[in-house]
């Protein structure tokens, strides 16, 4: 097959001529298998239509995912690129907007997520995780999935919002996590708004309304005590930092984008690497080992392995502001560029054997920019990246410092979509024994 730098730089690269609602719906469902498919036959680089209106070029090499994350922001615009997110996450969000308006929330974000900060997280996130791991079922299988998503949720809740038990948390824990558990084609009421008017897509937005009356409370609150700058959640340094500058709105979006965001992906992550390890005796053996002797880089490569092998998203995206030269092509403005992080993390010329679960490959030297990318890349690099590691190191070692873990089952499960992420298909079951 010639490379797509061979080719004229005057058109869109190959792809499908399927119906824009067949491909948005075989995306919904499909996306892992159908762009493995079409990287098969069109090459690449290839070309697909969404909902919405959106040309979509996705990208699989890491030269020209290296390009796009190093473009200049005010024409790769990754904000208008989750548009799909934005029902959801509101138009103030750090995923849905861009240039000022993003570099100025993430300003303001970021200094929750330094060193610092992470250090004094760690010890809530280790009496969590200690609390979830002690109460697992023993010696009988069970999806351990579901109860990743309970400990970062709960983690999230503690650190974004600093929420103590109570009424209003017990309340916000099932809106959550309804909001996040929606099948592929609720995700379709998201791009066409009249399918509201049907109950099946009309109750996740009456959902999603209850939890943002939760939200809005819970900021009214806290606008409102006497010790704000003494309190170190995320709200309450918002607030500090900015005070009257940020609108009940725009501190919601960005609330309930680290809310979901957060917990989602590194639960989803989690449950990988617990299923991964459960197939690997081996490999098990060693990230035991160093859960005892407190290695925490090792336990960090387990769950950076997880997420190259089994990645939770599919692809980023950024939508061009003007024309652009990218993979030997003159994409117009408007344009749809997706870096696929499952096809270069699964590609054999990038990565060595990569159908085989090797945490090795992340000790010592770094992987090579623009072929691990769970967390984006460039400017637009996800600002929760450290937390979601830290978190993960501390669930692995409370559970490998107490369990060897077997899988449920002979047969391993695959990545099936929810939501925009891509999970366990029967919730990563293992079988967990007390060492």
């Amino acid at each position: 097959m010639a490379t797509v730098e061979a080719r004229s730089a005057t058109a869109l690269p190959p792809g499908s001529d399927l119906p824009t609602l067949v491909q948005t719906i075989l995306f919904l469902a499909f996306r892992r298998q159908i762009h493995a498919r079409w990287r098969r036959r069109y090459g690449e680089v290839f070309t697909s239509r969404v909902a919405g209106g959106r040309t979509i070029v996705t990208l699989s090499r890491p030269e020209h995912i290296r390009q796009v994350f190093a473009g200049a922001p005010t024409v790769f615009h990754a904000g208008e690129g989750n548009g799909l997110l934005a029902p959801v996450m509101g138009r103030h969000s750090l995923l849905t907007t861009d240039e000022d308006e993003h570099l100025r929330a993430r300003k303001l974000l970021m200094p929750a997520f330094n060193g610092a900060a992470l250090r004094g997280y760690r010890d809530l996130m280790t009496g969590l995780a200690v609390t979830d791991v002690e109460r697992w079922p023993v010696g009988t299988p069970f999806a351990v999935h579901p109860r990743m998503n309970a400990v970062t949720l709960e983690i999230i809740l503690r650190v974004v919002f600093g929420m103590a038990d109570g009424p209003r948390l017990a309340r916000l824990r099932p809106r959550l996590r309804r909001i996040s558990e929606i099948g592929p084609l609720t995700v379709l009421g998201w791009s066409y708004p009249r399918l509201r008017r049907f109950a099946f897509w009309r109750r996740n937005w009456d959902n999603l309304h209850a939890a943002d009356r939760l939200l809005y409370a819970e900021i009214a609150d806290r606008r409102a005590v006497g010790d704000l700058s003494e309190r170190d959640d995320v709200l309450s340094r918002l607030l500090t930092a900015a005070g009257d500058e940020l609108t009940d709105v725009e501190l919601r979006d960005q609330m309930i984008t680290l809310l979901l965001a957060g917990h989602e992906t590194t639960a989803t992550a989690l449950a990988w690497s617990f299923h991964e390890l459960a197939r690997r005796p081996d490999i098990l053996r060693t990230a035991q080992r160093a859960a005892d002797d407190g290695d925490d880089t090792y336990l960090e490569a387990v769950a950076k392995e997880a997420m190259r092998r089994r990645p939770v998203i599919q692809n980023v995206a950024r939508v061009l502001t003007e024309p652009v030269e990218l993979a030997g092509y003159r994409l117009p403005a408007g344009t749809v560029v997706a870096p696929s992080i499952s096809l270069v993390h699964r590609d054999a010329t990038v990565h060595n054997e990569p159908d085989d679960f090797r945490p090795g490959r992340f000790l010592g030297k770094p992987p090579e920019s623009g072929t691990w990318i769970p967390f984006g890349g460039g400017v637009r690099r996800c600002i929760g990246a450290g937390f979601s590691l830290q978190e993960a190191v501390a669930v692995l070692k409370e559970a490998l410092t107490r369990y060897d873990i077997r899988p449920a089952s002979d047969h391993a499960e695959f990545p099936k979509p929810r939501n925009i992420t891509l999970v366990p298909s029967r919730g990563a079951r293992i079988v967990a024994i007390p060492r």
